[in-house]
């Protein structure tokens, strides 16, 4: 199966640049299955139900969200009427949608899809990443009910996103680090199949910090005081992702590669699919 998992969607720039180019790549790498990662798309905090059915017609099967899963309002009724939205699996209980779900890829063949948070450096505590993805990789083992899952681990430590994958080596075809916004270097296949990258980086405007205009940022680094609003940047954006190949048998990965597609990083994906 052929698997694309894109970064953070931010702002603007990021809807745009996953409109324009992710409708192509389907067709030119043949992609069986699209996540994205979309919880910084609407203003750069959280995903509005209008961009969420953007990105949703654009061609992605799923959308996960993270820990602004909620600061769209309309997103708190909107995730229960489309199942093709996932926010964090360890998340409040008492939050609406669902945090993993098998979803249909082309040929008939079933994805197992989840998000975790991670718990060092995040704002406020979240229960247990570790024990919410094994719950639901021992309920939907590869090669048994899904041919193929991922697991979208979303937090600020790389040492976390690291353990989070070597946690789930063998037993999920995919974990991929999402919210720092910076993509790492660090695409690898693991010891017992998984493909693995600490973070995806965005889909966003480089020109940035990590996504949002600078200088805000920069007076708050420089001074310790606020002066406006954080706003995203507007320039082109950079599409950034992971593309992954798997055994449909096994539901381990054969292939992985960084994607970087316009805007400022250098082109990176695969060039003979």
């Amino acid at each position: 199966m052929r698997l694309l998992f894109l970064g953070d969607v931010m702002g603007r720039a990021g809807r745009t640049a996953v409109s324009a180019r992710l409708p192509q790549l389907r067709k030119d790498w043949r992609l069986d299955f699209v996540v994205v990662n979309g919880e910084n798309a609407t203003s750069g905090m959280g995903l509005s139900g209008a961009h969420a059915k953007l990105l949703l017609d654009a061609g992605a099967d799923v959308i996960t969200l993270g820990d602004h899963a909620f600061d769209q309002k309309d997103m708190l009724t909107f995730i229960g009427q489309e199942q093709r939205i996932l926010r964090p699996l360890n998340y409040s209980k008492a939050a609406p949608g669902a945090g993993a779900r098998v979803f249909n890829a082309t040929g008939g063949r079933k994805v197992l899809v989840a998000q975790v948070l991670g718990q060092v450096f995040m704002k406020r505590p979240f229960d247990d990443p570790f024990s919410a993805a094994d719950a639901v990789l021992r309920q939907y083992p590869m090669g048994g009910q899904v041919q193929a899952s991922l697991i979208d681990m979303h937090c600020e430590a790389t040492s976390e996103k690291m353990a989070m994958g070597h946690f789930c080596d063998g037993r999920a075809s995919v974990v991929v680090g999402t919210h720092t916004h910076v993509p790492t270097a660090d695409a690898m296949i693991l010891s017992s199949g998984t493909a693995y990258l600490t973070d995806a980086g965005m889909c966003g405007d480089y020109n940035s910090v990590i996504g949002m205009e600078k200088a805000e940022p920069m007076r708050r680094f420089v001074t310790g005081m606020p002066k406006g609003r954080f706003t995203p940047a507007t320039e082109e954006a950079t599409l950034s992702g992971l593309y992954v190949e798997t055994d449909d048998r096994t539901g381990k990965a054969t292939r992985v590669e960084m994607v970087r597609q316009g805007g400022r990083l250098a082109a990176a994906g695969p060039d003979d699919t």
